[in-house]
């Protein structure tokens, strides 16, 4: 039988490990992206190559296009792109969200934090549904990209291959709750969010 949020008041069968109010959201992202896990490693590395992917291009680009062009691909790749991919990012929270079963899926924003976020209002998921939700955007924006920039010309290699890299950096409160996750792989967690509350809840089961 599936669980309901009422089940976690029972304290014999579950331990509430953390109860994040939204507005301490960073907090908790920039703690888990600090702790050292092969996880943030291998997160780090992958945004390092990302802008060492940029890099390469800026230079082998370097003298045959005017300063015009480069700095209105600049704009595109460092400004432009990042904001235009915020929905489609979100958007690909919400479609796996969709297919974990969640219905009263949620779209907001904390301005105060910079942060936007999808949240499926009291929908129980489990750790592996969780892992689903938080690596599609991060998967399939960087493989299209990479495709993008394999196949464009100049100056699109150059504002997409920026774009590559910042969308990665725009993925690290994802990897934040996935290292948390990672942290606590030996528990069984269940994790769901009140949308009315704007409160995050984890649960272990023991």
């Amino acid at each position: 039988m599936a669980l309901k949020v009422e089940d976690f008041n029972d304290q014999s069968r579950f331990r509430q490990m953390q109860a994040i109010p939204y507005g301490d959201l960073i907090s908790f992202v920039l703690d888990y992206l600090g702790r050292n896990t092969w996880l943030m490693i291998l997160y780090w590395s992958l945004c390092i190559i990302f802008i060492a992917i940029a890099v390469t291009v800026r230079i082998n680009i370097a003298g045959y296009f005017s300063f015009r062009n480069l700095l209105m691909h600049s704009l595109l790749g460092f400004i432009i792109f990042p904001i235009l991919m915020i929905p489609l990012h979100e958007f690909l929270h919400v479609v796996p969200f969709w297919l974990t079963g969640a219905r009263r899926i949620r779209v907001g924003a904390d301005l105060k934090q910079y942060i936007f976020y999808v949240t499926a209002h009291r929908h129980i998921i489990k750790a592996g549904q969780f892992r689903f939700v938080a690596l599609i955007p991060f998967i399939i924006v960087s493989i299209t990209l990479l495709v993008l920039i394999f196949f464009l010309p100049g100056l699109w290699k150059w504002s997409l291959s920026v774009l590559l890299f910042v969308h990665a950096t725009m993925c690290a409160g994802d990897f934040a709750m996935l290292n948390f996750y990672f942290i606590n792989r030996h528990r069984k967690i269940y994790t769901y969010d009140d949308a009315d509350e704007k409160m995050a809840y984890f649960y272990e089961e023991l």
